[in-house]
């Protein structure tokens, strides 16, 4: 004899988290409706625990006829028993066998059945409902019994939907239907009946849950059938074993192949690939619908195996990307992967991605070759990502710092240790300064003179000919080298020349530093590096200068930096530059009451400038949003402001992405950069604008500045005005060189309270002779000429190997113009998080000691959120890592506090740093708490504390 299964709970609403699990995979989907290729659907795969009716094969309801008893089912404020079929209520016809639910102790109509399928259902579906329920107890006429579906938010009240009704006599069955979708995902779906009045018993026999349709899309998968693979993959015939089924062609054709070109491609693994083929646009190619299979907050890995065929095409791009449909029907395309792939072979396309949100729709698709050129493709893998433990810190073992790895250096051995690459001629003369450059002074420290010989490059028929020096095994991995040289030209050369330090690894070019030279003086050069993977050649060189144009070189030296010992002069400057004296005067204590008073001073806010690029689609992860509010009192928008966003076509105007984020900056007093009304680089301007004349192009910018400008008066404390004027032109060559000032001046008229910034890149690091700090000072100044009221400069610092006196350098010799200056785009990169988290600390630790640096804002902080990759602070799925908590600890170290007594006059004196701060005061006798905001000055601060 089977025992019953009886649950009592007391509340409606259980406050018990369910469980997530990873969504469901199903082994069929519709087939391609490009291709029919005679392949026929097997049978649905059953999920869950469907018990023993076969027809139920798709059900999506676990233990739906409790065969199990009540596993997976909780009774609603009530109590639940389970009947066998045998000891059942007279007058019910029940299987063999069988059992069903009873349903007692209801005191509300909304009392009933209950069960948790937030894992089990998609938006974009539609479910059919069905079940057969009956009523038992004091019931004098039939009851209406409802399928009811709960749906619950994190920051939103919960939602009922009603799926259906049916009408229920006494001792009776009856079959209830209905069907549902979701155009967005909760945070629970919750299925339940419900309806009779109180005191009247619900029975349950069974209830199917099953998926009718996926989508509306042509080529959308079956989402409620099951892969069986195993390996976590949420691809649906992943390997084409199945014919073309689940797969589609994105505007193109899609066929399948067991080889080609005369047997000379064949499938890397299995017996046969796919490909995309009669492709007319870059964006067409192979796509597979994976909505429902993927769930917003984790990280997935997408490994794809692929090469091109075809249109005299050896090399191309090759992209996977995803094709995401919000829940407001607005599109976004989140760039996956990307290689260049051949027709040689095939090559592994590999990449990560993560949804903020639960979207209506999401398609992965292979593209990126030009029109005519085939894709194929012999798999491809959807998973999530596994969690890979972050590297150890490198222990590097006598790194020797401040030694010059540089053999024969002052030449006093000829040039033994020296050798010409390519046929130019090397020889010793002199006459070269005799000390070293000032960044080399910097990192150094006093040191012995130089010799004043330099090497005299003669007889250069390449631009890359110079002196060059093997130091392979003179270089450690992940130590930081810092390079200075005094380098000259001979006389008449035809134009500013550039000369470059160079290393060859392996077979990558790196650049060590480089200047441009247009006169006949000795120029200092400098520049750093970093190797963190076992090279097998490295060799230094220094090269640039035209053909047949002599080159001097004196003094190379390359040695490791002590990063840790220039911190120990940073935290003196920025005690001195960044705090001020602040007396707290107390006031409202009787006469002695001051005597004996003990105070703990606590900073609870840096007002110095911490800021974070962030994206619309950030907003819907809550975890992202509550890092950022904590962590940035300040925020720029990565794309939703420019103008390809805002007018992609034109004449409509996108602003609602740019609006909502705004709304959630002067939600939480984020103060906000407007990044940027113009971007002068031709790649970044959109086509429509391309295509106007120059009267018409005028209209656009005048309109632009117009729209912008007088939509967000007084919302946006900066603008960059024309992104990175030292790297294109595109508006400059259209329009003249006055358009520049008048965008600034323009502006400025539009919205006088905000602060005008040219911004541009590699300004610091000494890598760029186009965005040299002597040529962004000359910019600058020619803007002022022109009537332009810039108000800030941008230092965007992307930068690699940071080394502090070559950021301090630049940053002094833009200091000298009197305008702040702001870390605008700020990000650090390598896949070490520990040496992530040392040049992280050296741009933070050189910027917040500087004195006309004013603001920091990080390019993006989020695992796949940043344009550049292994630059995060913040794993995809929200741990911070080394590298977030070396930023976090200086925050913190940013925060000041004291104790103390307080002197006879009711005053106690500290130094800290302006910002928002909380005193506690103690007496013999009570407590005191208040807060107070101390201003920055140059002069000390003084704030009267009332304890009345």
């Amino acid at each position: 004899m089977r025992r019953f299964s009886a649950w009592c709970f007391s509340s409606r609403a259980s406050n018990t988290t369910p469980r997530r699990e990873h969504p469901q995979r199903s082994t069929v989907s519709m087939e391609n409706p490009q291709s029919n290729n005679g392949n026929t659907k097997p049978e649905i795969v059953n999920q869950g625990m469907a018990g023993s009716n076969g027809n139920n094969a798709s059900n999506i309801i676990m233990n739906h006829d409790f065969s199990g008893g009540l596993c997976s089912w909780h009774p609603n404020s009530c109590c639940c028993s389970v009947v066998p079929a045998e000891l059942g209520h007279p007058g019910f016809f029940t299987k063999p066998g069988g059992n069903y639910a009873v349903v007692s102790n209801r005191t509300e109509c909304w009392q009933g059945l209950e069960q948790d399928i937030t894992s089990r259902v998609s938006p974009g579906s539609t479910y059919s409902v069905s079940a057969y329920v009956g009523v038992s107890g004091l019931i004098q006429r039939p009851a209406d019994v409802l399928a009811t579906l709960k749906l619950e938010y994190r920051d939103s009240p919960t939602g009922y939907l009603f799926i259906g009704k049916t009408s229920v006599s006494k001792e009776k069955w009856e079959k209830l239907e209905g069907t549902f979708s979701l155009s967005t995902m909760p945070d629970r779906v919750v299925f339940y009946l419900e309806g009779p009045s109180p005191a009247v018993d619900l029975l349950i026999q069974s209830v199917v849950i099953h998926c009718s349709s996926s989508s509306d899309f042509s080529y959308a998968s079956n989402q409620c059938e099951d892969t069986g693979d195993g390996d976590g993959n949420i691809i649906l015939n992943p390997k084409f074993e199945d014919g073309l089924n689940n797969w589609s062609g994105r505007g193109c054709k899609i066929v399948l192949h067991d080889s080609m070109a005369d047997g000379k491609i064949l499938p890397q693994s299995g017996k046969v690939f796919a490909a995309a083929t009669e492709r007319t646009q870059s964006w067409n190619g192979i796509q597979q619908e994976i909505t429902g299979r993927v769930q917003r907050k984790l990280a997935y890995e997408a490994i794809a195996v692929v090469r091109i065929f075809g249109n005299n095409v050896t090399s191309a791009d090759v992209r996977a990307t995803l094709w995401v449909q919000t829940p407001d029907l607005r599109e976004q395309y989140i760039g996956i992967a990307n290689l260049q792939a051949t027709d040689k072979e095939w090559v592994q396309l590999q990449g990560k991605f993560l949804l903020n949100s639960n979207p209506k729709r999401v398609v992965i698709y292979i593209e990126g070759p030009p029109a005519g050129t085939d894709i194929l493709i012999n798999s491809l893998v959807v998973r999530h990502a596994e969690k890979i433990p972050p590297s150890p810190r490198p222990v590097i073992e006598n790194p020797a710092y401040g030694i010059n790895i540089i053999q024969n250096s002052n030449l006093s051995d000829g040039t033994n240790g020296w050798f010409p690459l390519g046929n130019c001629t090397l020889s010793v003369a002199t006459g070269s300064p005799r000390i070293l450059p000032p960044m080399a002074r910097d990192s150094l420290g006093p040191q012995e003179p130089l010799s004043g010989r330099y090497i005299l490059i003669t007889k250069r028929t390449q631009t890359w000919m110079g002196p060059a020096q093997m130091i392979t095994d003179k270089i450690k991995l992940f130590l930081t080298y810092q390079v200075s040289a005094w380098v000259k030209i001979s006389s008449g050369a035809s134009g500013p020349q550039i000369v470059n330090v160079a290393l060859g690894v392996d077979n990558q070019w790196v650049n060590g530093g480089q200047v441009e030279i247009s006169d006949d003086r000795w120029h200092e050069i400098g520049g750093s590096f970093r190797i963190e993977k076992q090279p097998s050649k490295v060799m230094v060189y220094i090269q640039g200068p035209a053909p047949g144009v002599d080159l001097m070189v004196a003094g190379l030296h390359i040695f490791p930096v002590d990063r840790e010992a220039r911190f120990k002069h940073l935290r003196i400057q920025t005690d001195k530059i960044r705090k001020c004296d602040v007396t707290l005067k107390v006031s409202g204590m009787d006469s002695g009451g001051f005597l004996g008073a003990f105070l703990k001073v606590r900073q609870t806010q840096n007002a110095f400038p911490f800021g974070s690029c962030m994206s619309k689609t950030n907003l819907d992860n809550e975890d992202f949003v509550s890092f950022f509010v904590k962590n940035f009192n300040w925020a720029v928008f990565g794309n939703e402001l420019k103008w390809y966003w805002t007018e992609a076509q034109k004449g409509n105007f996108n602003y609602r992405d740019a609006d909502e984020m705004l709304d959630v900056c002067i939600k939480n007093n984020i103060e906000t950069r407007g990044h940027c009304i113009f971007w002068e680089v031709e790649g970044a301007v959109q086509p429509w604008i391309k295509a106007l004349n120059k009267n018409d192009l005028m209209t656009a910018v005048q309109n632009r500045l117009t729209g912008l400008l007088t939509r967000y008066k007084g919302k946006f404390r900066h603008y960059d005005v024309n992104n990175e004027m030292l790297h294109g032109s595109f508006y400059q060559d259209r329009l003249g060189k006055n358009i520049r000032a008048y965008m600034f001046k323009t502006a400025n008229q539009l919205d006088p309270s905000a602060t005008l910034f040219v911004n541009d890149y590699h300004v610091e690091d000494g890598n760029d002779t186009r965005s040299s700090p002597e040529k962004y000072i000359a910019q600058i100044l020619d803007l002022q000429e022109q009537g332009a009221p810039v108000g800030g400069i941008g230092v965007q610092g992307h930068i690699d190997s940071p080394v502090g006196p070559i950021v301090c350098s630049a940053l002094d010799k833009l200091g000298y113009l009197g305008l702040p200056i702001w870390f605008t785009e700020l990000d650090v990169s390598s896949i070490n998080e520990y040496i992530r988290g040392d040049d992280l600390e050296v741009m933070l630790r050189e910027a917040f000691a500087h004195p006309a640096v004013e603001g920091i804002m990080l390019w993006g902080f989020w695992e796949l959120f940043m344009s550049r990759d292994n630059a995060h602070l913040v794993n995809a799925e929200g741990e911070v890592n080394e590298a977030g908590k070396r930023y976090l600890g200086l925050k913190e170290e940013w925060l000041t506090g004291a104790h103390g007594h307080l002197n006879e006059q009711g005053e106690f004196t500290f130094r800290g740093f302006p910002g928002a701060y909380e005193v506690e005061i103690f007496t013999l006798c009570k407590k005191f708490t208040k807060t107070f905001v101390v201003d920055k000055g140059d002069t000390p601060v003084v704030v009267s504390i009332d304890l009345k």
